[in-house]
């Protein structure tokens, strides 16, 4: 595994609520899809290290999943999946994100939880494998609201039963509860606050039954949820191949001329050349 590896964070950059320029939708689409390629530079340019080379970055990150807006016709944000033994690097690597910069916002806007993420093997359905990937990103109602309602153990109560419900939907990708990020795993202020599950399905109707038929979500657990699509940028680095279908258009093989141009920089391209894989 990565030296990196073992404190998990979940970043989320949803561009209206973090844009501080006042710009409409149609400038923040425009201004994501420019900055595509640097944002996924950026992830690139932490995840390619060995030994020799980059060997002080301190941040992997995992996935960088593009959310998409309700008719999937823009994106509107990105969840980044990352993992450093420092709170304080995960936020030094959010704030330097091409997007997050653009947006004008400071980094302490950005809605960042550590993610307890449950490794059981019946939740790593592959994304896609029936219909298309989905987030959904559900926060609790405050204590005080919870106690003020006599179910200050709310999610205690139904931890259970929202577990049995994940696994036996046979749709989920990957989820687990969302924590206050603090600099210690174990710091007993990282009280949960919400969770975040990613799942397939294939259509908006089939998700929106998912998340409410959620048993946690029916007892009232939840201030808020929403879902979303998604697509998977490419952030690893590894595995880059060329494109078989390319019409020599140079619209087909943009992963290949950027790991090109890491490796001009010196970059560890090659996969053996980064012997770790936590992914």
């Amino acid at each position: 595994l990565s030296k990196n590896a073992g404190n998990r964070y979940v970043a989320l950059v949803f561009d209206k609520a973090l844009d501080a320029n006042g710009r409409d939708w149609e400038e923040m689409k425009d201004n994501r899809t420019e900055l595509t390629h640097d944002h996924v530079h950026h992830c690139r340019r932490a995840n390619l290290y060995n030994d020799t080379f980059n060997g002080d970055s301190d941040v992997d990150v995992l996935h960088s999943y593009q959310v998409l807006s309700s008719c999937m016709s823009r994106p509107i944000g990105h969840i980044l999946v990352l993992e450093s033994p420092t709170l304080s690097s995960i936020k030094s690597f959010v704030a330097s994100d091409p997007v997050v910069q653009t947006l004008g916002c400071d980094v302490d806007d950005v809605p960042l939880y550590r993610w307890r993420h449950i490794k059981d093997h019946t939740l790593r359905i592959d994304d896609g494998r029936y219909g298309w990937p989905n987030v959904l990103i559900q926060l609790d109602r405050s204590a005080e609201e919870l106690s003020g309602l006599g179910c200050g153990d709310l999610r205690e109560r139904v931890e259970k039963d929202k577990l049995e419900y994940l696994i036996k939907s046979e749709r989920v990708i990957a989820a687990g509860p969302l924590h206050l990020p603090t600099e210690f795993k174990d710091d007993p202020s990282s009280v949960p606050v919400g969770d975040i599950v990613f799942f397939n399905s294939y259509n908006r109707t089939e998700s929106v039954d998912f998340a409410e038929n959620d048993p946690a979500a029916a007892a009232g657990l939840y201030d808020s949820m929403r879902v979303h699509k998604y697509n998977s940028l490419d952030v690893t680095g590894k595995f880059v191949s060329e494109n078989i279908m390319d019409d020599k258009s140079g619209w087909f093989n943009k992963n290949l001329r950027m790991k090109e141009e890491m490796r001009e920089e010196g970059f560890p391209v090659e996969d053996e050349q980064t012997p770790w894989l936590n992914w």
